[in-house]
């Protein structure tokens, strides 16, 4: 069975620095990147974007993720592997997405949160109801921009 990778609600400069601290012990690691997905106050119709609703079907999402993991470790030469994303309601501003790799070669790290941020916004069943500043919302558009 895969871990359960979801955090509710943003997900916090110091998750995110607990989950870095504990590879700087590893001495064949000679590449770590990071990507954060943070809320965006867009524009909308006139109406501003205040936060995101994520919902998911869990145990699908999970599932989801942990194929990406294993598609990621077929395809890059990683060490490392970490992605967690924000359940529950995330504040424009706020962090909703850490992917974490590592590699013995910066290439591999970079190549790999490229693809795995885009199997992620294109294969995980994550919806997000963005809510506005006037208390109506819509839901959320995923694209690989």
């Amino acid at each position: 069975m895969s871990k359960n990778v979801f955090v509710e609600g943003p997900i916090s400069s110091e998750f995110i620095a607990e989950s870095i601290a504990k590879h700087q012990s590893k001495h064949t690691i000679g590449a770590h990147n990071i990507f954060l997905g943070q809320v965006r106050a867009d524009v909308i119709h006139d109406n501003t974007v205040v936060a995101i609703d994520y919902s998911a079907y869990t145990d699908m999402a999970n599932e989801a993720l942990h194929t990406i993991r294993e598609k990621a470790f077929a395809k890059f030469d990683l060490t490392c592997m970490h992605i967690y994303h924000s359940l529950g309601v995330v504040k424009a501003g706020e962090i909703c997405l850490f992917v974490f790799v590592s590699a013995t070669r910066r290439k591999q790290v970079y190549e790999a949160t490229e693809a795995i941020v885009n199997w992620i916004k294109t294969d995980v069943p994550i919806f997000g109801k963005e809510m506005f500043e006037n208390d109506t919302f819509t839901w959320k558009q995923n694209n690989n921009g």
